[in-house]
């Protein structure tokens, strides 16, 4: 039985101190002045008239209810979910009334859209830019280093993510390129952004941006919505629910367990 050679790479420890060091401090510092870079470069959002505002609220207010029906008796659900599938469907909350049926109007004409555009644009450059330049530093001085070795096994299919520049197909997959670390650290300073700026800190909105786990309000309101669709859909949302609350049989649950 021929026995397969273990696999021996000598690596330089000076490349610890040179290469793994100098890109995770240089993330680091980038970060920060990204943080900075975005707050300076942050405007202060316009105030919204009356009728938007109320326009937003009434929206939410049917959401509300939807989503903590339980905790209300039936009556008083009930008497919610009338009047507000009344209004609704009326259009009593529309900001702009004699609109309703038109098509939204043109985001690159409102102000207000261009606004937000123009903010979220500068905060994909303030993105974009560094990473950029980042990447080809690292390309350019140290393209083709393994720089450190995994403690833990991995499979074979971890190996084009963490060698990535490094074109071999008999390295332990265990082994990280430079490049691979760069990206990993893209990934992987979140805590350390939140630890030094805060939670509220420029990464972490731009990794929620990139994530959307949810629907924000801003996408519910944004350029291009047409609000009085928004308004009927909630109100059939509002009509299909069927009720029931946690007080439900509350006398003889407790009942039950005075008895056990």
């Amino acid at each position: 039985m021929v026995q397969v050679p273990v696999q021996t790479i000598h690596r330089d420890p000076q490349l610890f101190y040179w290469i793994l060091l100098p890109i995770t401090l240089v993330m680091i510092l980038t970060g920060v002045l990204r943080h900075y870079a975005t707050v300076l470069m942050a405007t202060a959002p316009k105030k919204l008239d009356q009728k938007t505002l109320r326009e937003q609220r009434s929206l939410l207010h049917g959401i509300n209810v939807r989503g903590n029906f339980h905790v209300l008796s039936k009556r008083s659900f009930n008497t919610r979910r009338d009047a507000l599938t009344t209004e609704y469907e009326s259009g009593a909350y529309l900001k702009d009334p004699e609109r309703r049926g038109q098509a939204p109007p043109n985001p690159m004409t409102d102000p207000s859209s261009m606004d937000g555009m123009m903010g979220m644009m500068k905060n994909q450059m303030a993105m974009i830019v560094p990473n950029t330049l980042i990447m080809s530093w690292i390309n350019a001085f140290f393209s083709g280093y393994v720089i450190m070795k995994l403690p833990f096994p991995l499979t074979i299919k971890f190996k084009s993510m963490l060698q990535a520049g490094v074109a071999t197909k008999d390295m332990d997959p265990r082994w990280m390129s430079s490049i691979s670390w760069y990206f990993l650290c893209i990934f992987g300073l979140q805590s350390v952004f939140n630890f030094l700026l805060g939670n509220d800190n420029a990464a972490s909105q731009m990794a929620q941006q990139m994530g959307q786990m949810g629907p924000a309000t801003g996408q519910m309101f944004g350029p291009g919505v047409d609000p009085d669709k928004q308004f009927v859909a909630e109100a059939e949302n509002l009509a299909v629910i069927e009720h029931y609350s946690v007080l439900d049989s509350v006398e003889q649950r407790l009942l039950q367990g005075i008895k056990v």
